[in-house]
């Protein structure tokens, strides 16, 4: 039963907007530090931010900036390459080893040296600060996690939609997922300043963490219940799966109901940012408004 559950115990801490501030980065002369913005990821005139050469991505890394991938020269193996893989596996960035064509393609400055890292353009938030901002409003906690999502557009438009619907925050993977690009940002229509998003490395794992948090977990999914017939309220995270193969199995089995949208029309199936707008309303209204 539901109310078996004990109650989330909250830390007071101020939820600081300074988490979410873009990264600014000055463009300087030298090849060994170049940062521009990258034309390979542009869309609708805006894009991606990345780190450019050896030493740069390095200390970019080791300063603790936030990094969402690396693309590496495939078969380079040596010294400073070894320490950028180590570094970015002490960090949970993902590496993506390519062709010397393809970094060609993605430089502007032509002095890549084997390797370009992609910036986020905003920081991630941690777990607590989900936490911290339900309990400044006096609401039980209310997240998205995203399994999966990898269109820009779709995560900026969830972002949106969290913060609309009075989410508290939006979980991602770090792995196989979009980050916090450009692209994702402005899609947000500026959601991304007041809505915390965490990034973290399992989302099975995360699930299971925060239900020892009090919280219950429902995943969007065609074959689940009626999402009228299921009990929304209280501490929620609503699931929303990739947008070709929906909630991975193993999430799945980590959630605690299945919701399905009725459907009444000859197509049976819901663009990712349209199924988590539903079926965020439908908690809305469980909870008897924005956040109650």
């Amino acid at each position: 039963m539901r109310d078996d559950k004990k109650k989330n115990s909250f830390k007071r801490d101020s939820f600081k907007h300074e988490n979410h501030k873009k990264d600014n980065f000055k463009k300087e002369k030298s090849g060994r530090e170049d940062f521009h913005r990258d034309d390979e990821l542009q869309e609708d005139g805006i894009s991606n931010l990345t780190i450019e050469g050896r030493n740069a991505v390095i200390e970019a890394l080791r300063s603790g900036r936030t990094i969402d991938k690396i693309f590496v020269l495939d078969g380079c193996q040596d010294g400073p390459i070894a320490t950028i893989r180590k570094e970015a596996k002490k960090a949970g960035i993902m590496m993506k080893f390519v062709s010397r064509d393809r970094l060609d393609q993605i430089s502007e400055t032509g002095a890549h040296q084997g390797v370009i890292a992609y910036a986020a353009a905003y920081s991630y938030s941690e777990m607590d600060d989900i936490f911290n901002l339900a309990e400044e409003k006096g609401e039980a906690p209310f997240v998205f996690l995203l399994d999966n999502i990898e269109d820009p557009h779709n995560l900026g438009a969830i972002i949106r939609t969290a913060n609309i619907a009075g989410a508290h925050g939006v979980i991602i993977p770090k792995n196989r997922a979009v980050g916090l690009t450009a692209t994702v940002a402005k899609t947000s229509a500026g959601a991304l300043n007041y809505t915390p998003v965490v990034k973290v490395t399992n989302m099975a794992r995360t699930i299971e963490e925060l239900k020892n948090r009090g919280m219950w977990f429902v995943g969007a999914d065609m074959d689940g219940s009626p999402m009228y017939d299921l009990d929304l309220k209280g501490s929620i995270g609503l699931v929303i799966g990739n947008e070709g193969s929906g909630v991975s199995k193993l999430v799945r089995e980590k959630c605690d109901m299945i919701a399905a949208i009725p459907m009444k029309g000859e197509i049976n199936s819901l663009n990712a940012s349209v199924a988590a707008g539903v079926l965020a309303f439908e908690i809305v209204r469980q909870r008897g408004g924005y956040g109650k």
